[in-house]
């Protein structure tokens, strides 16, 4: 018995073959009862079934082994479940006949409200609020609902049964094949699932409306939603179905089940999770509204339902054998994610979008306290920290290098053949990289195995000497530390036109190329621009002069929108790590002051509010034309866009409006304040007023409440007033997104008391968490004083997390460090370590870059000139 405790996966000696799982929900008791017959293959000798299970009371006197080929019926002499190792060990008198056997278990649950496992949500239906029954089951929680063998590998059938009231929509991952009515209650029966893993099952018990389609070869699609919300998923019901089909053709493989649902559920901790045939979706991950949704929602909604069909094919077919490969799930349906959308929306741009997934993947893996792709993983509480932007934007990222540099049609035929290989069944990182090898015939498993094995990236360093170009490659931290790993680097290179690209593995840790035939290219003004696109992940540092070179092509428009968004985040990047004075990334974003690319811009947006909060910790009387600078740069595509939509105008220009006036207003902008007030009075009074549509929404509720003080609170009670009576997740976002903007540390206390009480649903509080620089003492204050609050309420899931990273972080001083190390030294839960090691680690870079700043000199002068220079 000993033996099975603290062991991070479960004995291989029995092997589930097929479940038949019979689950009968109470929605006004919220609990379940439930019994399970599992065909279960002995494999070894052993005269102990163990499997998982949490939470659950078992019946003993319900369980027992019935052998095949046998008409004796074992029953355990003792039942015992081990709640800190989550699983349930099945002790027989004697050893179990080996070969396959019933395994009969009968055992009762909680629905509980922590958004895991057999979970309720509430909604509301003429007026009454009403319970709704879900499942989330990944990583680990299907052993919260019924007793299984809870690891990706071991892949089953599953036959469900329903016992619920007559009157509820009942959805499972497979068609219904029986509707019993017996009175008030339905016994709802479905169809055997193909061989699945248990993080997949899913059900779902509630009150729907749905819209229908199909696929060109008769899938049938469907969007469930709240009662009267089912127009608002005609959008997402058309990317589907599109979705699916350029799937089909795209993995060579059909959609293996007879139908896809999709169901947006009020209270839901991920953005989505796509479990085999029944995705379930946030409501703003799903939901479109001609009327009150944004072109970003509109975004939002086409990305994510990409995401979570492609992992019908990557990931539900093909599943990883381990968590330590979740990243082939999440880095590989990130990346197709955006081939499907450009496929359907090419005027979207997103590939260019794409370097957003890019910036994160590569801040997160700039940290010490970062991770390999391939992550050791040794408890299932461990799992759900690894859902970050190392395994979905590193991962994706790694992928796009490695397409591009194979080519993106071997890179599609390997990929078909690997699906094909283990549809059905798991696969490790390797599977793939033989796969792709076999395609390609070029050496991928080593030239990966630098990028998934070891955590971080190099910062590939070039001069320009003597007709040579020097490459130099080291390990980057964002703390200017230096590191010593080493990749394979697929460079590219460009030298004063596109037409011209080079490319060559760098497999040293130097090297130096001959441009002579470039020579009439390399003249003084030519400009060398490495990383071509932006597909590796790496960053770049260039010297004085290739510098310059840089920033003149910049200013003259010689360079792609994702070439300019890579200078720009490469320097942000060398900036924080101190490896480039503060007046040289100030210089060079002076450069963009015409950008009017949607990407570049939004990635120059969030790098003058981080430089923004630093310079105020560092030089506070230098603010005023440091926010003068950024107007400045801000005023052409403000003026160009106005407040206004144009007919017909750009995707990409709706996006764009908005973000530039929210911009406009966090920095204090007086004709945008004025503005944007006169539009929210107009707004207030008449909700469907042309004046404040929803792509600028966001920009005048923060305008407003860069104004509001205890005093003088009108704004921010008229945007509560809005947030009660809205119905539309998104909008409720938008405004609690835009609350905690205001610099009243007063309003900043309200505004966190808010966003736990019960009008702000569980999954939406950390949108309050983005705090003024003036409210970061009032959040860390008020974090400490809800602490058991946050922990009861997050404690078992990732968003736990949310909370630790958005109120740590933002601080920069080194006694903060200590202050929070002293906090949690004996508060510390296995779910929040890393995130807290990292949180940790960025407020002592933010210290390090101030003490730097402090000592630049010639910064004042420097800012003079830039904040008043005339163009």
């Amino acid at each position: 018995m000993e033996n099975f405790k603290g062991q991070p996966r479960l004995p291989k000696f029995a092997v589930p073959k097929r479940y038949d799982l019979q689950l009968k929900p109470d929605l006004s008791a919220c609990k379940f009862a439930g019994s399970i017959s599992i065909d279960v293959d002995i494999v070894a000798e052993t005269r102990f079934i163990v499997l998982n299970a949490a939470e659950l009371s078992i019946n003993p006197g319900s369980v027992s082994f019935s052998p095949r080929n046998s008409s004796k019926v074992f029953d355990p002499k003792k039942v015992e479940l081990v709640e800190e190792d989550e699983i349930l060990v099945l002790d027989f008198a004697e050893a179990l006949p080996l070969g396959l056997g019933v395994l009969a278990i009968g055992f009762e649950g909680i629905l509980n409200d922590r958004m895991k496992g057999f979970y309720r949500s509430t909604y509301e239906h003429n007026g009454e609020k009403k319970n709704m029954a879900v499942t989330q089951f990944e990583p680990a929680d299907a052993r919260r609902s019924f007793p299984c063998w809870d690891e990706p590998s071991f892949k089953a059938t599953f036959k469900i049964t329903l016992d619920v009231p007559s009157e509820l929509v009942a959805l499972s991952n497979m068609p219904v094949i029986e509707e019993k009515v017996n009175g008030p209650l339905k016994t709802v029966s479905y169809q055997e699932s193909p061989i699945m893993s248990t993080y997949l099952v899913a059900y779902v018990v509630g009150l729907f409306d749905y819209v229908e389609d199909h696929t060109s070869d008769g899938i049938k699609v469907r969007v469930y939603c709240q009662v009267g919300k089912a127009n608002q998923g005609e959008f997402a019901l058309k990317v589907a179905v599109r979705t699916l089909e350029l799937y089909k053709d795209y993995f060579a493989v059909p959609y293996p089940l007879p139908k896809l649902d999709m169901i947006a559920i009020p209270d839901f901790a991920a953005g989505a999770m796509e479990n085999y045939g029944l995705v379930t979706y946030r409501e703003t991950a799903l939901l479109y509204d001609e009327q009150h949704s944004a072109a970003a929602n509109k975004q939002r909604v086409a990305t994510v339902v990409a995401h979570e069909l492609a992992h019908q094919w990557f990931g539900n077919l093909v599943t990883m054998e381990w968590w330590t490969h979740l990243w082939l799930n999440e880095g590989f349906a990130t990346w197709v994610s955006y081939l499907a959308t450009d496929s359907i929306f090419p005027e979207w741009r997103i590939w260019t979008q794409f370097l957003d997934e890019l910036t994160d993947g590569l801040r997160l893996d700039g940290l010490a306290e970062s991770h390999p792709i391939e992550v050791e993983i040794n408890h299932a509480a461990e799992i759900d920290e690894i859902f970050d932007a190392i395994s979905y934007r590193k991962g994706a990222s790694v992928i796009r290098m490695l397409q591009s540099y194979l080519g993106a049609e071997c890179f599609q035929r390997s990929l078909a053949s690997y699906i094909k290989k283990h549809a059905y069944s798991n696969a490790k990182t390797e599977d793939l990289w033989a796969a792709l090898e076999e395609g390609s015939g070029e050496p991928v498993t080593k030239l990966m195995n630098t990028w998934t094995k070891q955590k971080g990236y190099p910062v590939v360093s070039v001069k320009f000497k003597d007709q040579k170009l020097e490459f130099e490659q080291s390990q980057f931290f964002s703390s200017g530390w230096l590191g010593d790993g080493q990749w394979i680097v697929p460079i590219t290179f460009c030298c004063g036109s596109y037409d011209k690209k080079k490319s060559f593995l760098l497999q040293t840790k130097s090297e130096n190329y001959d441009v002579k035939e470039f020579a009439s290219d390399t003249n003084k003004s030519a400009w060398i621009k490495l990383n071509v696109d932006q597909t590796g992940f790496y960053r770049v540092k260039y010297d004085e002069e290739l510098a310059a070179r840089l920033r003149y092509a910049i200013e003259n428009k010689y360079l792609t929108p994702t070439d300019r968004f890579g200078i720009l985040d490469d320097s942000f990047a060398l900036c924080m790590a101190r490896q480039l004075p503060l007046t040289s990334l100030l210089t060079l974003m002076g450069a963009y002051r015409e950008e009017l690319d949607y990407t570049v811009l939004s990635n120059l947006i969030s790098i003058t509010y981080k430089v923004g909060r630093i310079a105020a910790d560092a030089r506070p009387e230098l603010m005023d034309n440091i926010n003068q600078f950024f107007i400045n740069i801000f005023q052409y595509s403000a003026e160009k866009l106005g407040w206004d939509a144009t007919q017909g105008e750009s995707h990409l220009d709706s996006m764009l409006r908005g973000e530039i006036l929210t911009a406009l207003a966090m920095l204090g902008h007086k004709e945008t304040l004025s503005e944007a007030s006169r539009r929210f009075d107009a707004f207030l009074k008449d909700r469907n007023t042309p004046l404040l549509p929803p792509d600028t929404r966001k920009a005048a509720y923060v305008a407003v409440m860069q104004t509001v003080t205890s005093s003088n609170r009108a704004g921010f009670d008229s945007l509560l007033k809005i947030y009660r009576e809205t119905d539309l997740s998104q909008e409720k976002i938008r405004i609690l997104g835009s609350l905690p903007s205001c610099p009243d540390q007063g309003i900043i206390r309200e505004v966190l008391k808010f966003s736990l009480s019960p009008e702000v649903r569980s999954q939406d509080a950390m949108y309050a968490l983005a705090v003024s620089k003036e409210g970061r003492e009032v959040a860390w204050t008020w974090f400490k004083e809800n602490w058991d609050l946050i922990l009861k309420t997050y404690g078992s899931g990732f968003l736990i997390t949310r909370f630790v990273s958005a109120v740590v972080s933002p601080f920069a001083s080194f006694e903060k460090v200590k202050e929070v190390e002293e906090f949690f030294a004996n508060r510390s839960i296995p779910s929040i370590a890393r995130t807290l090691k990292q949180s940790l680690e960025r407020v002592n870079i933010n210290a390090n870059w101030v003490k730097s700043i402090q000592a630049e000199e010639n910064l004042g002068e420097a800012m003079q000139e830039l904040a008043y220079r005339k163009y």
